[in-house]
Parts: C-alpha cells; sequence; structure tokens
C-alpha cells in the first residue's frame, strides 16, 4: 500500500503532493513501482495535528480518489469521516482504511457494511492532540488485540461482513516506541484474530528514535526508510498481510524477499 498524503503538514511529506495533480501523478507512480493499493489520505493524523472540517476533507480526496480510480488504480480512502468514507467509495475507492476503527464517527461501520468494500480496523485511542497521553499499557500486545478484538465485534455487530474486515495494531498511535517493537514481535498473537493484519511502520517516529546520532538526535523522517525495509521484510516473513509505505520499490522488493524466503526458493 503506497501512501498519497493530499495535505499540507503530514510528519513526512507534508505539503509534496497538496495539488491534486502532483497528487494524482505521485499515485501513478507508486502503482508503477509495485503499489497493489493507493491509500489517500486528506487529514494528517500525526501527534498534535488539528483536525480539518469536512469539506476541506473532501476536497483534497474526492478528485485525487476519482482520477486514480478512472486509471484502474486500486484506491482507499484514509478517513475517520463516514461522509468521506461514502463519497471515496462513490468515487471509486475501494478500501476504507479508518485510523479510528469507527470510534470517531459512529456512523462508519453503517456505510461500509452498506458498501460492502474492505474495512481496515485500527487500534485507537483518541484523537492526535490527545493520544499520547493514552500510551499507558501493562501488556501491550494483549491489550491491543483484545481492544481490536471488541472493535471488531463491534463492526460485525453492526452489519460489516467479517470478510471486509482487515486490522492494524495502529504503531504509533498512542503507542511509545517500546509497545511498538513489542507489537511488531507480537503478529502472530495479533493473527490470532483470525483477519488479515496491515503494519504502518513506514518513516514513523519509533524508527528515528532507534537510528539516532550519538548525541540522541533522532533520524530525520526521510533517512528512515532503510530501518522501514527491515520492518517490511520482517513483517511480510510473520504474515502480515500488507504493508502501508511511503517508498514504495524497495518496500515490494522486501515483500518478494520474504515470500522466497518463506517459501524455501530463490526467484
Amino acid at each position: 500500500m503506497g501512501v498519497v498524503n493530499v495535505t499540507p503538514d503530514s510528519f513526512s511529506d507534508g505539503g509534496e503532493f497538496f495539488d491534486p495533480e502532483v497528487a494524482v501523478r505521485h499515485g501513478l507512480e507508486l502503482v508503477e513501482q509495485g503499489a497493489d493499493i493507493v491509500d489517500v489520505g486528506g487529514e494528517s493524523t500525526r501527534p498534535g495535528a488539528a483536525r480539518v472540517s469536512l469539506a476541506e476533507e473532501l476536497r483534497r480526496v474526492e478528485p485525487v480518489i476519482r482520477a486514480l480510480s478512472a486509471q484502474g488504480v486500486t484506491v482507499s480512502v484514509d478517513t475517520m469521516r463516514a461522509e468521506v468514507a461514502e463519497v471515496a467509495v462513490e468515487a471509486g475507492a475501494s478500501l476504507v482504511n479508518d485510523v479510528s476503527g469507527g470510534l470517531a464517527d459512529p456512523a462508519m461501520p453503517r456505510v461500509v457494511a452498506a458498501s460492502g468494500v474492505p474495512y481496515v480496523v485500527m487500534h485507537w485511542r483518541g484523537h492526535s492532540h490527545e493520544m499520547d497521553g493514552r500510551a499507558v499499557y501493562s501488556d501491550v500486545v494483549t491489550e491491543v488485540t483484545e481492544e481490536l478484538r471488541k472493535r471488531v465485534d463491534t463492526v460485525l455487530a453492526e452489519g460489516v461482513g467479517e470478510h471486509q474486515i482487515i486490522v492494524d495494531p495502529g504503531l504509533g498511535f498512542a503507542k511509545r516506541p517500546e509497545h511498538n517493537w513489542s507489537l511488531l514481535a507480537g503478529i502472530a498473537r495479533l493473527n490470532e484474530l483470525g483477519h488479515p493484519i496491515i503494519i504502518g511502520a513506514s518513516r514513523k517516529r519509533f524508527l528515528g528514535r532507534l537510528l539516532a546520532d550519538p548525541d540522541g538526535t533522532p533520524r530525520p523522517f526521510s533517512r528512515s526508510d532503510d530501518a522501514t525495509l527491515a520492518v517490511t521484510a520482517l513483517a511480510a516473513h510473520a504474515g502480515a498481510w500488507c504493508v502501508r509505505v511511503h517508498h514504495v520499490r524497495p518496500n515490494a522488493d522486501a515483500v518478494r524477499v520474504a515470500a522466497a524466503w518463506q517459501g524455501g526458493e530463490g526467484v
């Protein structure tokens, strides 16, 4: 899954693809590089980010989704709003990626159920301005797994089909670096939920902190791509269904390496 942030303030590429035409070109480039899905988002969810209005989010994502879909691209919409999801599906989106798992907008499960498209249910404990204060766990793998299980049960009860659900442990969302590493090491436990797993580690702060300079200065986001590749290969080998990344071509290669390793044969 390749990322297209149609925003001025996303953490790793804020403003770079804010123009719709530039965003569409970038989405097509990601497909050429090996992306199976292009994830289009119009609202930054970086820590501390302020929410944008419904009208502004729609203005950002709808033309990009429509243009990419018209060219045969499999598009997902990254949104917490049911109305944005509904418009996006009408414009051609074939997956809804909701970082709140339906908690931010109670109407979301009903919209997804009616659309029939796959639905990413992410582990979430609050909006960007408050999530860091909620990163408190005794056993992060157990707690995230159980909280995701409850969210899945809730959206199933509201009509979403079992076959539609994909789960995401929400790396970086109300998670400290040690929590993220534990969750990555615990992918096998997350697999017990019985749904495909998507991992979104690309360029996140915990990678930059791991790779910090001797004086403690974190590695810049744009220089965390090699670490992202390592996470991608390990996550694919551990059974993740998909990885969400900014730099597609080398990550697609990493997935192929993991698949060959798992299959015990070269390419």
